[in-house]
Order: structure tokens, then sequence, then C-alpha cells
């Protein structure tokens, strides 16, 4: 299992390659971010039951808004690399969310349009690669281990009513420090986590042919549903941030008696992702935004920077209106409504 994997080269935009050496990688370069710009694309929704809402225009309700997806690795008190964060980072920027009114929501559901979340607030995807030990283990109580990342997600959200303790968590083989993610995973399904997948060994799609593609994801599904015989996996983390020369595939497709289909696959990138009710959203191409304090390696592409921009700019963030049957935004917006959302438009 590769703890701190580096993005790469991505087919959305052009991620400029460097000549720095990573630290876990034998001389392997490292990419530079560069912010990826999606190519338009359309969702289809699936919306929750509707409630009673305040008007749009009184909470300044804006649905085609950008929404932050944050990358997380290892949560470790003694960091060797951008990619680790201490559970005091960690938490600071847990709680900032929770200040600044964002509530988590998963990859499938930001993807799907299922963002269900007040009036007000804004949606924000905590998603983790690689299933290392620090980001969840089971504690002797059979609850999570105090100072994992899911330990600490759950304590900042019982101390933020409405802060929802959700996460997307992308594994490869023996998940968690497992032997095979029995245990672990249940645990994470039935506490309303998302399990992805990140391929069975850590996989960089973007140098291996199509039936290696094929079966790399393939068998980081089957890997899951051992543990979780009946679990559907719907979104992806692609290794590295390499996308197979074959996007489609890191989509949908059977390989080792396995067919798989994603709501959404997941890039690196360095900046938010756009709503996916607009024409920018793409489900092949979706960017994220490494978690980073505001200083160190391309910390302006990193979480810190890109949270200070949002706050100095809220208009350009996801607002949601408190309703989802309706997608709300202001009629003077630059941005473009996908068409497969036009039935529930409500431009104010």
């Amino acid at each position: 299992m590769n703890s701190a994997p580096r993005s790469s080269r991505t087919t959305a935009t052009v991620l400029a390659i460097v000549a720095a050496t990573c630290w876990s990688c034998g001389g392997e370069p490292e990419p530079a971010l560069q912010p990826v710009a999606a190519p338009a694309s359309s969702a289809r929704p699936a919306a929750a039951p509707s409630s009673a809402a305040p008007d749009p225009a009184a909470v300044g309700a804006d649905e085609l808004g950008q929404v932050p997806i944050l990358m997380y690795h290892r949560i470790v008190e003694r960091t060797e690399s951008v990619y680790d964060r201490t559970p005091a980072a960690f938490r600071a920027e847990l709680d900032r969310l929770a200040t600044e009114g964002y509530v988590p929501v998963t990859t499938t559901e930001y993807a799907t349009g299922r963002i269900d979340i007040p009036a007000g607030r804004h949606p924000v995807v905590l998603t983790f690669d690689d299933g290392d030990p620090t980001q969840f283990a089971l504690g002797p109580d059979g609850g999570p281990a105090p100072g994992t990342a899911v330990a600490i997600l759950l304590d900042v959200a019982a101390r933020h009513p409405g802060f929802r303790p959700v996460a997307s968590l992308y594994v490869n083989a023996a998940p968690f420090g497992s032997a095979d993610g029995a245990g672990v995973l249940p645990w994470l399904r039935d506490h309303g986590f998302e399990i992805g997948n990140h391929t069975l060994h850590h996989t960089n799609l973007a140098s291996a042919g199509d039936p290696q593609v094929l079966e790399a994801i393939a068998l980081g599904q089957r890997e899951i549903q051992r543990a979780l015989p009946d679990h559907r996996v719907t979104s992806l983390a692609l290794p590295f941030g390499a996308v197979p020369a074959n996007g489609e595939l890191a989509r949908r497709g059977t390989a080792a008696g396995a067919s798989y289909d994603h709501a959404c696959v997941l890039l690196v990138g360095a900046n938010p992702a756009p709503s996916p009710h607009s024409t920018d959203f793409d489900p092949l191409n979706t960017p994220r935004i490494r978690s980073q304090d505001a200083a160190g390696h391309e910390a302006e592409y990193g979480s810190t920077a890109w949270l200070d921009k949002l706050a100095a700019a809220p208009a350009s963030r996801y607002t949601s209106d408190g309703d989802p049957e309706r997608i709300s935004y202001p009629a003077a917006r630059g941005a473009v409504l996908a068409p497969g959302f036009a039935d529930r438009a409500n431009a104010y």
C-alpha cells in the first residue's frame, strides 16, 4: 500500500511535470499541481424528499457554485510528506469547515446531485486514499481507535451539530491494515461512510494497457466485496491521479468476473470541483484539493489557500437552498445548468 501517492498528468488539463523527487518513491518525479478545469458533461440526480425551505434569495442560495473535495492520506504526529497531516492540523481544518458552514457529503452524493443539506450551508467532500490505519482502525471497544481520522471526525461532529460525520475512503488490498477488510469495512458502511475503489495494488493506470486497467479496478472492487458481498462500489480515486489512456475504462468495465460502474472518478487536481448540476461537471475528471497548511510545497493549491479564497469570495461556492427537489441559483450567474436538471431549475 502506498501511503503517500502523487498526482500525475491528467487529460482534463496539463499538470506540468517538475523535477522534484518524492520522499517515498525512490526518485520517481513528482508532478507540479495546476488547477483542473473539467470539460462539460451532465449528471443524473436522485433527489431526496422535499421539505420546507426559506426563500433562496434570503440565504444567497447558489447550487451552481464550487464544491471543495479535500484529499487526505496519513494522519500522523511526525509528517514525512506534504501528503501527511498531523491530528491537530486535521482537527483544526474540520473545525474550520464546521464554523464556516460546510456540511460533509460523500463523493457519490455529490456526483449524483443528492446534496441534501440545510439552507445556507455548503457541501464539502472529505476523501481519504490508501486505506491507511491512521485513517481508521477499530479500538478495543469496537469503535474507531482514538487519534484516527474517523475518530477525530466523529468528535468534531459531536461538537458541531449539523456537521455530518461522513467521508469517502478509497482502499487498496488489506484495507486499514486488516487482512481482508472484515470488521473495518462493515463498520464504516454501517455508519454512513462511503467505501470506494483505489485499485487492488495502487496501480498507475496511465502506464497500464486496457486489460491491465480493467483488471486493476475490478480486482479492487472484488477486494471490497470480500468483506461486503452486497456492497455496490460507486466511485474511484485514481492512484497518483493517473488517468488511463481510455478514460472511459475508469468509469465502467468488466474483468476478473466483476463488473463496475462508477458515478464519479476522482483526480488529484488542485482546485474546487464544479457543481454536479453544472455543465462543467465531468464524472470522469473530478478535481480534488490536497489538504495542506498555508506554507510549503505548492501551498497555493492546498486546502488552506482554497478555503481562504472561497471565504473571501462566498458567491463562488455552492450554497444550498435547503430543498433537494429544486436547484436554485442567481439568474445573473455565469455558470450553465446542465440540461438534465432543467425541470428542477429555480433561477431567481
